[in-house]
């Protein structure tokens, strides 16, 4: 781990401006160093649209319908639905007023650029494994949707889905606020990760790894966000989340490229079917 560790991003949306605004949308753009998040609010006819996207990206519909576009392709997308959109020209146009996330990879370089963080970015990521594409799906790339209660499971509050490039873990919503006795304080070795808040009040706990170099040194953070939010968390920082509120707290976390630990569970990820995991696994 280098000395100067990239400190986690704080992107409150609720108390910032938006880095994109045209005619009834305002989107707010942070990145990762191999992801970009974007959360559109938005009118009703709303057009989102990619001319040429590089590679596939990740459409999460929280409180509105859309129809969704790729190529040929045409689908009628409900609210609390997750679309896979394949490479290429592609278009979102919103049913009604809401709510859209939009996650990409880094190869996505104009909105990475345009992101509020980009300059922390600027000399690059060293600590986090660069971006290796896994293989292409069954059946080839193509608009793939999933109404995501449908994967929703007794025994756990995660929902996790998988495309070549990236992962995201739409969690169930908390009612209460969670209980200080059970938190899961844990760290990733090389990769980042992004909690989206979409609903709640979060306390992000944080903890930062001593180097040999002292001046260096952080103390830890109890990060209070509101909703929504993201929190960008460096590789090798323990991290545990809370939310504070009773009445549903909403929590997104998300991943470039998809996670092995998680992918090499059976029945973890909701889609693995369709998504191929690597024929020689990264060490």
């Amino acid at each position: 781990m280098s000395n100067q560790t990239v400190m986690a991003t704080q992107a409150r949306h609720y108390a910032s401006a938006a880095q994109q605004v045209a005619p009834g949308a305002s989107t707010w753009l942070t990145r990762g160093a191999n992801f970009v998040v974007a959360v559109t609010q938005a009118s009703a006819g709303t057009e989102l649209a990619r001319d040429n996207n590089p590679d596939e990206y990740m459409v999460y519909l929280v409180d509105t319908a859309a129809v969704i576009e790729a190529g040929k392709e045409r689908i009628e997308a409900c609210a609390d639905s997750l679309t896979i959109v394949p490479p290429g020209a592609s278009r979102v146009t919103l049913s009604g007023a809401g709510q859209v996330v939009r996650v990409f990879s880094a190869k996505a370089s104009d909105l990475a650029s345009a992101a509020g963080n980009a300059g922390l970015y600027a000399a690059g990521a060293p600590e986090v494994a660069p971006l290796q594409a896994w293989p292409d799906p069954v059946g080839g790339f193509k608009l793939r949707n999933y109404l995501v209660s449908e994967h929703t499971k007794a025994d756990s509050n995660m929902r996790i889905f998988r495309s070549s490039n990236l992962m995201i873990n739409i969690m169930t919503a908390r009612q209460v606020a969670r209980d200080v006795h059970k938190l899961s304080p844990h760290s990733h070795a090389d990769f980042e990760q992004g909690s989206l808040a979409i609903s709640g009040d979060w306390v992000h706990h944080m903890r930062y790894p001593w180097t040999v170099d002292m001046t260096t040194w952080k103390e830890d953070e109890h990060i209070e966000m509101g909703s929504p939010s993201l929190l960008v968390i460096p590789p090798k920082v323990i991290h545990t989340s809370r939310n504070v509120n009773d009445g549903g707290s909403a929590l997104i976390d998300i991943f470039a490229p998809p996670r092995m630990d998680f992918s090499s569970k059976p029945g973890m990820v909701c889609n693995a079917a369709e998504y191929p995991m690597p024929a020689v696994q990264p060490a």
